[in-house]
């Protein structure tokens, strides 16, 4: 792979384990997923999140924080590449549509504490789906917690990150449209997607549609 670091992102259900994972696997590269079913706070924030809201983000920041520095900070050698399914500015996305302003100011100070020591990716690839299939997609993997996730939510996070992502012009960003796409039923749809991310890109977004 041309990059040594490079995060997978996108909205709930995009597939961002699936790929990150199934590429670690075939182009031998350290795997850095996000371990965020054990947090005890997420099926209580999809019940009532003006409630949960502020402890769900400032636990996910701290366990996201605490992954990565262990993880990237002990490089395996017999690994070529790091990829990973979320990278740590995630949690400023999902906590600008969920806290008050109150509680968002307060988050980014830890934020920026935590941020400065961790390194940031070589590439940050945000796979685009629309609403639709990231239900479908949802519906399928049938966790029961998010079952009843609203399409105004999957719009408002998606929005935030378009949001976020403009505002980034040293991040190198490749935005992938996979609307079309199935790479878990076919390879050759795998094999492209891979072959778009292997390319040299310059700093800011660089949109791709893939069909």
């Amino acid at each position: 792979m041309r990059y040594n670091y490079i995060a997978v992102e996108g909205n709930i259900g995009a597939g961002k384990t699936t790929l990150a994972t199934r590429i670690a696997q075939k182009y031998n590269g350290k795997l850095i997923l996000e371990q965020f079913e054990d947090n005890p706070f997420l099926a209580k924030f999809y019940e009532d999140q003006e409630k949960y809201a502020f402890p769900l983000e400032l636990s996910f920041l701290a366990e996201r924080y605490q992954q990565l520095k262990k993880e990237l900070a002990n490089q395996e050698l017999f690994s070529d590449f790091t990829i990973s399914d979320y990278f740590l500015n995630k949690s400023l996305i999902f906590a600008r549509k969920t806290l008050n302003d109150d509680e968002y100011q307060l988050f980014i100070t830890l934020f920026n504490i935590m941020n400065a020591h961790l390194p940031r990716p070589d590439i940050l690839v945000h796979l685009f789906v629309g609403v639709k299939k990231l239900q479908h997609n949802i519906r399928n993997r049938g966790r029961e917690y998010e079952q009843r996730i609203p399409d105004e939510y999957l719009e408002k996070i998606q929005d935030s990150y378009f949001n976020y992502l403009k505002q980034q012009p040293s991040l190198r960003i490749l935005l992938l449209d996979i609307n079309t796409l199935d790479f878990v039923a076919y390879p050759e749809h795998f094999q492209l997607i891979v072959e778009t991310i292997n390319q040299d890109y310059p700093r800011g977004i660089t949109k791709v549609k893939l069909s």
